[in-house]
């Protein structure tokens, strides 16, 4: 775990992807009173009740699963706000058929990849020029999961985007290392949202998840490890295989 700036949330231009359930909501309940919150989500019911519900953010109908709309989606925020202080790439969805599986579907792995991997590093490129600047401090932040460090059996395309996202936010943060822009990302456990419905036990909540993740980006963590991501870097560094089984079928 290491730092180099931090940010004091009070004040920023928020970018938060995904911001109608889960993790993505709860930092939209937690950032909005004090920021300006802008949510990137699918156009629908839920982005228009979580509009209602926080009346103070601003709302940007679109599908991320479609790299033919994330040029418009940008150049919408940017006309809105040439300037941005910090971006959160949370959205992502998890499909867990195997590929033997009957109800498995051919789509949804592009479907998967473009939300989970391509627009991230999309959107990071396309709003960098409203975090680019020398008189402020301004962070990418990632939303990623233990996954992405050990896979499991199941999902092994979301397992592959995370690890992919992995990768990405090291690479971008080594190419953005003399900039104000800090690249880093927060790995998660297994938190209890609707994504996770029915699935494993001992998750962490959706807002603690949110608040850890919030303190990480305040006091500028590049690697936020997450509750039991703690412990699967501990195991990949002396039991790699333990670590490797018990994930295997998690």
């Amino acid at each position: 775990m290491s730092s180099t700036h931090s940010m004091k949330l009070v004040g920023k231009t928020i970018v938060i992807t995904g911001g109608t359930s889960g993790i993505g909501y709860q930092l939209v309940s937690l950032l909005c009173p004090t920021n300006t919150v802008l949510v990137i989500a699918r156009p629908g019911a839920r982005l228009e009740n979580l509009k209602r519900e926080f009346p103070r953010i601003e709302t940007y109908g679109a599908d991320l699963s479609k790299p033919e709309q994330y040029d418009a989606l940008a150049d919408s925020v940017l006309r809105d706000h040439p300037e941005i202080d910090l971006l959160i790439n949370n959205a992502a969805i998890q499909h867990t058929p195997g590929f033997l599986d009957d109800d498995f579907s051919f789509e949804a792995i592009a479907h998967e990849i473009n939300l989970n991997f391509t627009a991230v590093c999309s959107l990071s490129f396309l709003l960098l020029p409203a975090l680019l600047d020398e008189q402020r401090a301004s962070s990418i932040v990632n939303i990623n999961s233990g996954l992405g460090l050990v896979p499991k059996k199941a999902s092994a395309v979301y397992c592959a985007t995370k690890g992919a996202m992995n990768l990405f936010s090291q690479s971008l943060a080594y190419q953005l290392e003399s900039s104000n822009v800090l690249v880093s990302q927060a790995l998660l456990p297994l938190v209890e949202t609707p994504m996770t419905t029915g699935r494993g036990s001992g998750k962490i909540s959706a807002e603690n998840a949110a608040i850890e993740i919030i303190a990480g980006i305040e006091m500028g963590v590049k690697v936020n490890n997450i509750g039991k991501v703690k412990l699967i870097r501990l195991l990949q560094a002396v039991a790699p295989w333990l670590i490797r089984r018990i994930l295997k079928n998690g």
